[in-house]
């Protein structure tokens, strides 16, 4: 069986515990699809799953692999496949179990759509875990409807960068919390307002009927400025205080008006293919911050940890 390279790490830690090592290639099934990835994004989870604050969830079974989402070309449809054949360029999103940031990931079909073909991988892959989690929190979780005034906490982020666009093509009022250099970043891609989330009291934020929070603390405080029938969706905690996060989300759904809406996303074709269609139209414009090799996927997460980003750390597979 031949191997390939992958980002790996043997222990929780500090970025430091990431290298690049060798494991065997995925052979696909019949029911798969095996992608030679050529990018992945790195997303704020993988940081937590890295630092050890999901090991809840992740446990302690060691080597982990990392990356959630790729972009690439199909190597090789199952004999079961069908509408996907070698040498498709494709986009998807892998399931619970994390490996994208390998030279290879078997994937079922229902989780890869063709990729945008007006976008390079590099561009492409960093819309793709934003606009799946920001379509599904907008539309399937809050209902937002044109008109209403939406609110963006980390407006600049990868999540947040793609919402405040999938926002204003919904018809939304947007505003959105960056840091003080990111300001007129976010402006640049449509948002009506953009406040310095350092120094701008929230009082002085007005009332949303919808809140996207991609930050996760203080979730209480932003729940009170939700307007009658207003809705919050919440894609992350605070895990540094995970307990507390979840018992505001919990008591969100017992005490007063505005219930805390929390998930993890789960994007099939169908919702892949509709992020494809808006990248082709120009309506969502790519937001990559740097491009980090595979073997400097270190200093990628460095950098995350640092703050300010501006849309996506893209790492380089092939």
């Amino acid at each position: 069986m031949s191997d390939m390279r992958a980002a790996l790490f043997d222990r929780y830690g500090p970025p430091e515990v990431l290298y690049v090592g060798r494991r065997p290639r995925p052979v696909s099934t019949p029911e798969e699809v095996l992608v030679r990835v050529d990018v992945a994004s790195l997303n704020g989870g993988e940081l937590l799953d890295r630092a050890g604050k999901t090991r809840l969830v992740t446990g302690r079974t060691f080597p982990k692999a990392s990356g959630i989402d790729f972009a690439g070309e199909v190597a090789e449809a199952g004999s079961s496949v069908t509408g996907v054949r070698a040498g498709d360029r494709v986009w998807g999103l892998l399931g619970r179990k994390p490996g994208s940031m390998a030279e290879y990931v078997a994937v079922s079909p229902r989780r890869i759509a063709p990729a945008p073909e007006n976008l390079t991988p590099v561009q492409a892959v960093s819309l793709l875990a934003g606009g799946t989690t920001a379509v599904t929190a907008l539309r399937e979780k809050a209902a937002l409807e044109p008109g209403e005034r939406l609110l963006v906490r980390g407006g600049s982020g990868g999540v947040g960068s793609v919402a405040v666009q999938i926002g204003k093509l919904f018809g939304a009022y947007v505003v959105a919390l960056a840091g003080a250099r990111n300001l007129d970043f976010v402006r640049g891609l449509g948002a009506d307002e953009v406040w310095d989330y350092r120094t701008t009291a929230r009082s002085a934020l007005g009332r949303f009927d919808v809140i996207l929070d991609t930050v996760g603390t203080q979730q209480s405080g932003f729940r009170r400025l939700l307007a009658p029938g207003g809705r919050m969706v919440a894609v992350t905690i605070d895990f540094d205080k995970p307990l507390a996060g979840l018992a505001a989300i919990l008591a969100s759904t017992v005490h007063g008006t505005g219930r805390i809406r929390f998930f993890s996303g789960n994007p099939d074709t169908e919702l892949l293919t509709e992020i494809t269609r808006y990248a082709e139209r120009g309506a969502l414009v790519p937001v990559v911050d740097t491009v980090h090799p595979l073997d400097r996927i270190a200093d990628a997460h460095r950098a995350l940890e640092a703050g300010g980003v501006r849309g996506k750390h893209v790492i380089q597979i092939g």
